[in-house]
């Protein structure tokens, strides 16, 4: 690899900050047009032809392909999202839309999530379309339009309308994975072998409406309330699939230590909070809607919990919160999407692994189940298998995982020159 990649990658980074994607969830804001059209021109500059699609108005996605289309080895789709959550410019100590460096870092919505890698992809691929180097191995790239809500208007949407793209592809890599945490000293790259799957929930309450200042045992607000209560308190078990067993198995090398598996990876530190999701289902309350005036009491009351289950789990999940919180509320579900897990082995583990080692020797490396989702659940529809591989050395002090969605995201320039070295490496040996 020249010194093309590293030298471009904080400026496309930095580019793609600056061009606000904020996704709100509900088709408002200013949409991925924008970014996508960004994408599109540095492809075209090095001579690869793309295509910019809408599912809406604004709602862009582009697709391209690039590698030996004539290889008969099957296919590989590098995907990486446009959309950002949205980002209280109040909250944070730099506009987070202004991509400012402060202290080596980019700092800025979407730093880590996940316009690093976008960057990291636009200036490797760059890199190697001008040096001759295409792999190969026909490749599709995709850079996604409403990931932060689902991929309803995004990934789902091509798989639905644009599946001629994704004909013949395999396997996939993206988003959340690859980067580097730190266990007892020493550096573990985490890889996505899976994802929890999305259970959003509406719990609603009904009661007596009335006069506030009267008695009343069937508020709809306290049903409400204690359903919560319930939720917040359960300690929902301990569960490790395939890819957190493995990820068990590596703690207790590193460390040398026995106990639980919470015991364990309190070795993570703060990103126990992320890789410790993995574990077990969770549920947390993330909204409530109630009432209209302070005099009534409302004869109903609205709560939203972000549900996760693990792979197997997620056909009982909403029955099992339904037991929870009691007969006094009721649990529906108003978005669901699949939990994934896939062996962690083969040619593409082996590419990902290998790249790591041989730009970082020390590095250990293990899977893991990520708590969020990706549009890995779209491609999961076609039958291709995918993993999470966003090559990032950070430092043993950065707690990493709270910047995703967090005020003042932020990604250290030396990781993103560090991942354009390691996924050049991959896609020599993808």
């Amino acid at each position: 690899m020249g010194v093309r990649a590293e030298t471009e990658v904080t400026e496309i980074c930095r580019d793609l900050i600056r061009i606000d994607t904020s996704n709100f969830g509900d088709s408002s804001g200013p949409g991925e047009r924008a970014a996508a059209e960004y994408v599109a021109a540095m492809l075209a500059e090095v001579g690869i032809e793309s295509k910019v699609v809408e599912s809406e108005s604004g709602r862009a996605s582009v697709l391209a392909r690039w590698g030996n289309q004539n290889s008969p080895r099957p296919g590989l789709v590098i995907h990486g999202h446009l959309d950002v959550v949205p980002a209280q410019g109040a909250d944070w100590s730099v506009d987070p839309f202004a991509a400012e460096i402060v202290d080596d870092y980019i700092v800025g919505r979407g730093a880590v999530d996940m316009k690093d890698f976008d960057a990291i992809l636009l200036a490797v691929v760059r890199d190697r379309q001008q040096s001759g180097r295409i792999p190969d191995r026909p490749i599709t790239l995709v850079f996604t339009a409403d990931e932060e809500a689902g991929g309803v208007l995004g990934a789902h949407w091509l798989v639905e309308h644009h599946r001629e793209w994704f004909e013949g592809c395999t396997e996939a890599v993206g988003e959340v994975g690859g980067f580097s945490t730190e266990v007892a000293g020493k550096r573990l790259y985490l890889l996505e072998a899976g994802e929890k799957g999305i259970a959003w929930l509406r719990l609603t309450a009904t009661g007596t409406a009335g006069h506030g200042s009267m008695r009343n045992t069937d508020n709809a607000i306290t049903n409400l309330a204690e359903a919560l209560v319930k939720i917040g308190e359960y300690q929902w078990p301990v569960e490790p699939g395939p890819s957190m067993q493995q990820l068990i198995a590596k703690v207790q090398e590193l460390t040398g230590a026995d106990g639980t598996a919470d015991e364990l990876f309190e070795h993570f530190g703060p990103a126990v909070r992320m890789i410790g999701a993995g574990l077990r289902n969770s549920t947390n309350a993330t909204m409530v809607q109630a009432g209209y005036k302070h005099n009534v009491v409302p004869g109903e009351a609205i709560a939203y919990v972000d549900g996760r289950p693990l792979p197997g789990q997620h056909v009982d999940f909403v029955a099992r919160v339904q037991q929870i919180v009691g007969e006094k509320v009721f649990v529906e579900p108003y978005h669901e999407d699949i939990p994934l897990e896939y062996a962690f082995e083969g040619d593409l583990v082996d590419a990902m692994t290998t790249s790591l080692l041989r730009h970082d020797p020390e590095a250990h490396i293990a899977p893991f189940l990520m708590s969020g989702g990706t549009d890995a659940k779209a491609w999961h529809k076609l039958g291709i298998t995918s993993y999470g591989f966003t090559p990032l050395r950070l430092p043993a002090d950065l707690d990493f995982t709270a910047l995703f969605h967090g005020v003042d995201e932020r990604v250290p320039i030396e990781a993103l020159k560090f991942g354009t070295r390691v996924f050049d490496e991959f896609l020599d040996l993808a």
